[in-house]
């Protein structure tokens, strides 16, 4: 996975100075993992070591990030996919699951950027409610700010392709 942290540096999606992030946290770095996932070579790169440990028949993403990554994924491992809305829909059928998802079928998470771990987390429920079983989410990046722990309570092991300790390291 160097080759990926490596990637991810020279695209310049990992940035250092003085960020806000979604939860409104002050942060010293930033991981725009859509500066990499719209390089087709990186996003390519993303998808053969995600799907390498998919655990389940279908692949799961949340808009807007995490879109990307799933159809990738989705056709290196050549399964099936959805994409989980943040709300329902509010015309049409109001799903917030947009694609297939069975009953009983292993449904694996994948997303860009874990920090608490608060959108895998309802990515997870939401799937769950539908009748799926989830037991693990794969992330590009993990900020290992408490998404392992937040996941762990739900019962779903997080796989992360990068961690923060590693981002660190490399700014050095």
């Amino acid at each position: 996975m160097a080759e990926l942290f490596e990637m991810l540096t020279e695209c310049g999606a990992i940035k250092f100075g003085r960020f806000v992030l979604t939860s409104g946290k002050e942060s010293s770095y930033y991981v725009d993992i859509k500066a990499a996932s719209t390089r087709p070579r990186i996003l390519r790169r993303i998808a053969e070591e995600m799907a390498a440990r998919v655990d389940g028949t279908r692949v799961a993403g949340m808009e807007l990030g995490a879109v990307p990554i799933a159809t990738a994924v989705a056709l290196q491992a050549d399964l099936p996919f959805c994409i989980l809305r943040k709300k329902p829909r509010e015309h049409g059928t109001g799903s917030q699951i947009e694609g297939e998802v069975r009953p009983g079928e292993t449904v694996t998470v994948v997303e860009d950027v874990a920090t608490t771990g608060g959108s895998i987390v309802q990515s997870v429920r939401l799937l769950r409610a539908a009748g799926a079983v989830v037991n693990r989410a794969i992330v590009v990046v993990d900020r290992e700010e408490g998404a392992a722990e937040a996941l762990r309570a739900e019962n779903v092991e997080l796989v992360a392709l990068v961690k923060r300790s590693r981002l660190m390291e490399g700014k050095a």
